[in-house]
């Protein structure tokens, strides 16, 4: 890789994101976080908000050297897609990053900026948007399409042909059955088994999974 990247967001996902471009020959020079926070990298300082950023950015002579990425996760997929919108008008790339144990079919299609980690599988045909997490261990299998900022938690399971809308958020064991539609800002609880649609902003949880919250 032997890329430098900077990272936005300062917990435990930056420690994960900064693992993989470590073993990948990649290095993180810089982070940002909307909180005042303490480094989780040595050596690596945190720098606050956008105001920090456009100041860091400011400094680089060529910023098309760097990389980005939000290092955010849960149900945050709308605040990935607008930091990698920040970064892209500085003229940042946008890459996708992939564990070297993830396995990803070579007819799938990956958005820009999404992140599969350690054990995950994508299957064939699947399509992801941008802004997309793929945890530990989390699978997504033939002809699954997902929508920008959606986060599968660890162990989460999509079986085939199933639809997720604009930052989904599936949570850690869920099963969600073939040919489902989950819709934009839903939230699937972990453990649950979805057997049934779910509508927009909607919270499930259970075995089948049942309606607890909606918009």
């Amino acid at each position: 890789m032997s890329e430098s990247f900077v990272l936005w967001g300062s917990a435990g996902h930056a420690k994960v994101l900064a693992e993989i471009i470590s073993n990948q020959g990649g290095r993180v020079l810089a982070l940002f976080d909307n909180n005042m926070v303490e480094t989780p990298l040595r050596g690596v300082p945190v720098q606050y908000g956008e105001e920090g950023f456009l100041a860091w950015a400011s400094e680089q002579a060529d910023l098309k050297n760097f990389a980005g990425l939000a290092a955010i996760g849960g149900g945050r997929g709308r605040d990935r897609v607008a930091i990698q919108a920040l970064f892209r008008s500085k003229g940042l790339r946008i890459p996708v990053l992939a564990h070297s144990t993830a396995v990803v079919s070579s007819s799938a299609q990956i958005g820009a900026g999404t992140q599969i980690l350690a054990l995950a599988n994508i299957g064939s045909e699947a399509s992801l948007g941008e802004a997309c997490i793929i945890n530990h261990r989390a699978s997504v299998d033939h002809e699954c399409s997902l929508g920008s900022g959606v986060h599968l938690a660890p162990g989460a399971t999509l079986c085939g042909c199933i639809n997720l809308g604009d930052n989904v958020f599936i949570g850690a064991g869920a099963v969600v059955l073939p040919r489902i539609s989950i819709a934009s800002d839903a939230i699937v609880g972990a453990g649950a088994v979805v057997t049934r649609d779910v509508p927009a902003g909607a919270t499930v949880v259970g075995n089948p999974a049942r309606v607890i919250r909606s918009n």
